[in-house]
């Protein structure tokens, strides 16, 4: 399991979703980097870089979704809230 073998390589659905806030920002940067630096080329050369790197981020929002799924499942999300829910009790 692709998911599975993700998680055990410490990947987290954190680093999923940041990846994905990257690639939107990243996608801006390089619609703007395209215009400026290729001013010959137009801005339908622009366009095409800014969606290329644009359509990543669904991606990365799908795998943190599916981290975050097998985290609450594993135990590993949710470890806080109950080690807080525990503290509550007691406290």
């Amino acid at each position: 399991m692709i998911i599975k073998g993700m998680h055990d390589m410490g990947i987290r659905s954190e680093h999923a979703y940041m990846a994905a806030l990257a690639s939107i920002g990243l996608s801006v940067a390089a619609w703007a980097g395209s215009l400026t630096m290729e001013p010959g080329t137009g801005l339908a050369r622009a366009d095409r870089w800014g969606i290329f790197v644009g359509q990543w981020a669904p991606t990365f929002f799908g795998l943190g979704v599916a981290l975050s799924h097998y985290e609450q499942q594993d135990g590993t999300l949710t470890a806080t809230v109950h080690e807080l829910r525990e503290q509550k009790k007691a406290g």
